[in-house]
């Protein structure tokens, strides 16, 4: 689809402002050899930017002789973004300022069968409020935009959840409910291009082309950065890879099919796999996901015997399905992401490596670093809140707290 002035516009202040929240404070000189724009768009755009409260002057740099440039910096206190992660089992909300600094968080749970749109759109509705009141506590918070992430297939120009599998939902209108219930413009889209977001301005994949980020949780999935941009598909849907077939006739999926990635290294997989590898383990109860995976990780980390025989089984089908991944994207580094990751560490790690060297090809195994998420927040609210951003930044006029436009503020 060709690009329209107003898009190359928002993708120019988008550039800026990416840049700035990365690497703050800098000159426009600085923004222009960065972003490829010329002296004069930069200076534009720092000037637009600046009128609306987004950028603020932070003084001069030094400088050996000639004039002293100017230095400009995202006004961390001029806006607020919110980005939420829904995933099978909660809800988890995060208040960032301008510079994606986390100002609070809050978490819902959703228990099993509450899992209605109208149900989760409260969920979602009730975390929104409780970060929102948190911060609110100090200042009062000018919110630009809400990004919500939707486990599933996701149409983000229309804000329909298109399919999630494990709630039965099949083109959900989520952005219209959520707007009768929120008083901020709404952004809809995947954990899984969040989570790469999130990798590519702060985490592991920051300065490289081709990163992809694995999301480890209820679902999996893969997130895809081709030559140092967001790969979506022609659908939003690229990345899918925990529907691919891992072992033919194998494990029956949620989506229908059988042996896909998923079925061996989901949250539900692992528990599975537990409960065969070791029944009588007190490991293997009926507890939730969160709970028992945790457990699991600590007790691998602790030299459990069970628990290590659940984690190098799981990291045998990862390690092979992430093989996959090696021998035909070449990336420079894959991200290991999201909560079953964090939780099961560094001896999923290490297992998966093992597991990886064994089955890809030696010349682009030896060029990829695989590695658990640095991110010391949640990737993919952080992620969401970036989408937010962008929304924002494509409005005509931009966007403010209740979808009125921002005037330009006045000295």
């Amino acid at each position: 689809m060709k690009r329209t002035s107003r898009d190359i516009r928002t993708a120019n202040r988008y550039a800026v402002l990416r840049h700035l929240i990365a690497r703050s404070p800098a000159s426009r000189g600085e923004l222009a050899a960065a972003t490829g724009l010329s002296q004069a768009t930069v200076a534009t755009l720092v000037g637009e930017l600046t009128a609306l409260g987004l950028l603020v002057e932070v003084g001069f740099e030094e400088s050996a002789g000639g004039r002293p440039r100017s230095l400009v910096a995202v006004d961390a206190a001029g806006g607020a973004l919110i980005g939420v992660d829904v995933a099978e089992t909660y809800v988890h909300a995060e208040l960032f300022d301008l510079a994606l600094g986390v100002v609070a968080r809050a978490e819902e749970e959703l228990r099993p069968g509450e899992s209605s749109p109208e149900e989760v759109v409260g969920r979602i509705a009730a975390a929104v409020g409780a970060v929102v009141a948190a911060a609110d506590a100090c200042r009062p918070p000018r919110v630009l935009g809400v990004g919500v992430t939707m486990p599933g297939q996701v149409d983000r120009e229309r804000g329909v959840a298109v399919r999630a599998a494990n709630w039965g939902w099949r083109d959900v209108p989520l952005t219209a409910l959520l707007g009768e219930r929120l008083p901020y413009p709404v952004h809809l889209d995947n954990p899984l291009r969040a989570a790469t977001v999130a990798e590519l301005w702060f985490g592991a994949a920051r300065g490289r082309d081709d990163a992809v980020v694995i999301n480890l949780g209820t679902g999996v999935g893969a997130g895809l950065a081709l030559g140092g941009a967001l790969h979506r598909g022609v659908t939003n849907s690229a990345g899918e890879w925990g529907h691919t077939t891992l072992v033919l006739d194998g494990r029956p999926c949620r989506c229908g099919d059988t042996g896909c990635v998923e079925a061996y290294v989901g949250a539900p997989a692992i528990m599975r796999t537990l409960r065969e590898l070791a029944p009588d383990s007190a490991l293997s109860t009926d507890e939730d996901q969160t709970a028992t995976i945790g457990a699991l990780g600590r007790a691998a980390a602790g030299g459990d015997p069970a628990a290590l025989r659940v984690v190098r089984e799981t990291a045998r089908h990862l390690g092979a399905a992430v093989a996959d991944l090696v021998n035909l994207l070449n990336p420079e580094v894959i991200v290991l992401s999201s909560w079953v990751a964090s939780a099961l560490g560094t001896p999923l790690l290490t297992e998966v490596r093992e597991a990886v060297a064994r089955h890809a090809l030696g010349s682009p195994f030896g060029a990829t670093e695989i590695v658990l998420s640095p991110i010391p927040t949640d990737p993919v609210s952080l992620g969401a809140a970036t989408f937010a951003l962008e929304g924002v930044l494509s409005s005509p006029g931009l966007t403010g707290t209740t979808g009125t436009t921002l005037t330009p503020r006045t000295t």
